[in-house]
C-alpha cells in the first residue's frame, strides 16, 4: 500500500495535533569536522564568521556560503565542545575516529569495549521519538551514505556499532541505519514480507503505484481539485524516486564491479546523487507521516573515500590530517564545500513542500553537526553546529551565536529537546541550556 500525504478532505476527521508532535527532527551528522575549526581555518572564517549576531558575512570559502539563500532559517553555532568524545584513560588515547559517531548525538562518554557490554547513552532523535514517535508507523529512520556493517570489534578496542551508529534508543541499544535507497523505498512503499517477495513484485510491475492505480482513480473521484493535485504530484515523486532507484540498479548491475566495492546495487557511486537520493525519502516519510524523526549519517570515520566532484582528488580521512598547512586545509576545504553543499538541496525540497498550512522548512529542525573540530589533531573543541529550520516558531534564524568558552554542544541540544516539548532539566554533558 501507499500512504497519502495530508489532505484537505482529511483535516475535519483529523484531532489537531500539538506543535511538538508535529514537528520533524532530523539530525545530521558530519565527521570529521570543518577546516574553520583547525587554528588557520578559524582564522580565515572558514566556519564561524567573524561577528556575532545577525549582521555577519559568510566568506566565498566558508562551506556554509551554498546554505545563504537559506540564511534566515538557520543559525550558526560555534564555539561549543564535545568533551564526552576525548580520552579518559590512557587506553583510550587516539581511539577519537572509532567513538566520535557514538558521542554526537549522545553526548555521552562510550565504554570502551570490543564486547556486547555496550554503554553510551540515549540519543536525542530517540528521547524525540519515544516520546512523539510511539503511534507513528515508524517511530524514528536511520539514514548513512557509507557501510556500517563490520559488526564486531573495531581499533582501540572499541566495538564497531560506536563507529557505525549515531541513534541509541537506550545506552546499551545502537540503532542499525540503512545505506541502500531502494531498501529505504521498500520500508516506505514496498509490496511484500520478504526481500525475495519483494524482488519478484518488481521484475512482474514496472512500478509500486501499479498496484494501486484503481484506487488513486477512486479516491480521485471524492476530493476536491487542490486534493487531487496534491495527490498528483506526490505520487509524481513517488515513482521519480523508484526510477531513479531503478536506473542505479541497472548502470551499477551492467557496470559490475561498480566503483564502490561491496556497495548494494541501489547505492549510486556519486555522492550527490546517493545523498539526494536519501533526502528525498525522508520527505516522502514526512508528507506521509510515516516519522517525525529521522538520523542521516554523512560519511564514515576516517573513510579513504574520494570525491571527484569536489574537485580534489585527496581522499577525506588523510585531507583531513592536513598539518595546519594552509595547502593542505584548503584542499581539505574543498571536500567539505561540496559535501556541506548538499544540504542545500535538502533545504530547497523542504522548503517547497507543503504539509498542510505551512512548509516542511517551517515545521522541522535540523541539527547539522560534527563531534570533531580540527580533525588534524582528532580535536574535539569548538565544534561545527548548525541548527535549520522553524521548529514550528521556536526557532528563529539568521544569526550567529558564539558560545562562551568551554561551553558542551549538549547545552544546544537540551534547548533543541525543551523546544520539542520534553522539559529537560539536562542532556549529555549539559550544564544548562544554551540562549538561542
Amino acid at each position: 500500500m501507499v500512504a497519502l500525504p495530508l489532505l484537505d478532505a482529511m483535516i475535519p476527521a483529523l484531532a489537531k495535533a500539538s506543535s511538538n508532535q508535529r514537528t520533524r527532527l532530523i539530525c545530521i551528522e558530519e565527521s570529521h569536522g570543518l577546516p574553520g575549526c583547525n587554528e588557520w581555518g578559524a582564522e580565515q572564517y572558514l566556519y564561524a564568521p567573524s561577528t556575532e549576531g545577525s549582521n555577519y558575512e559568510l566568506v566565498p570559502a566558508n562551506p556554509l556560503k551554498s546554505l545563504e539563500p537559506w540564511r534566515d532559517h538557520f543559525t550558526i553555532i560555534s564555539n561549543t565542545d564535545a568533551r564526552m568524545a576525548e580520552a579518559y584513560a590512557p587506553s583510550e588515547v587516539g581511539g577519537d575516529h572509532f567513538r566520535s559517531s557514538a558521542v554526537f548525538l549522545t553526548q555521552s562518554h562510550p565504554k570502551q569495549t570490543q564486547g556486547s557490554d555496550l554503554f553510551v547513552g540515549t540519543s536525542i532523535d530517540q528521547i524525540h521519538a519515544d516520546r512523539f514517535g510511539r503511534e507513528m508507523l515508524m517511530p524514528s529512520i536511520q539514514l548513512c551514505i557509507e557501510p556500517n556493517d563490520k559488526g564486531g570489534g573495531c581499533d582501540y578496542n572499541y566495538s564497531c556499532a560506536y563507529t557505525d551508529s549515531i541513534s541509541w534508543k537506550s545506552p546499551t541499544e545502537p540503532l542499525p541505519a540503512i545505506r541502500n535507497p531502494r531498501t529505504a523505498f521498500d520500508m516506505l512503499f514496498g509490496d511484500g514480507g520478504s526481500t525475495e517477495e519483494r524482488a519478484a513484485r518488481r521484475k512482474t510491475q514496472s512500478s509500486i503505484l501499479d498496484w494501486v492505480g484503481s484506487e488513486v482513480t477512486k479516491i480521485n473521484q471524492k476530493l476536491g481539485a487542490a486534493d487531487q493535485r496534491r495527490i498528483d504530484q506526490y505520487l509524481t515523486n513517488v515513482r521519480e524516486i523508484e526510477r531513479r532507484i531503478q536506473i542505479v540498479e541497472k548502470s551499477n548491475e551492467d557496470n559490475n564491479p561498480n566503483e564502490l566495492p561491496g556497495a548494494p546495487a541501489g547505492v549510486p557511486n556519486s555522492y550527490s546523487q546517493h545523498i539526494r537520493l536519501l533526502f528525498d525519502l525522508q520527505l516522502l516519510a514526512f508528507q506521509s507521516d510515516m516519522t517525525r524523526t529521522i538520523s542521516l549519517k554523512t560519511g564514515r570515520d576516517a573513510s579513504n573515500r574520494t570525491f571527484p566532484e569536489s574537485e580534489s582528488s585527496r581522499a577525506f580521512h588523510p585531507a583531513s590530517h592536513h598539518g595546519g598547512k594552509e595547502k593542505g586545509v584548503l584542499e581539505f576545504n574543498k571536500i567539505c564545500q561540496y559535501r556541506v553543499s548538499q544540504l542545500a538541496y535538502f533545504m530547497k525540497q523542504l522548503e517547497e513542500t507543503n504539509d498542510g498550512d505551512s512548509s516542511l522548512l517551517d515545521q522541522s529542525i535540523v541539527l547539522w553537526g560534527s563531534p570533531m573540530g580540527d580533525a588534524n589533531l582528532h580535536n574535539h573543541r569548538r565544534c561545527p553546529l548548525v541548527l535549520f529550520g522553524g521548529a514550528n516558531g521556536k526557532h528563529k534564524g539568521g544569526k550567529h551565536l558564539k558560545a562562551k568558552d568551554g561551553t558542551p554542544m549538549a547545552n544546544a541540544m537540551l534547548t533543541v529537546l525543551n523546544w520539542l516539548g520534553h522539559e529537560k532539566d539536562t542532556f549529555g554533558d549539559s550544564t544548562g541550556e544554551l540562549s538561542i
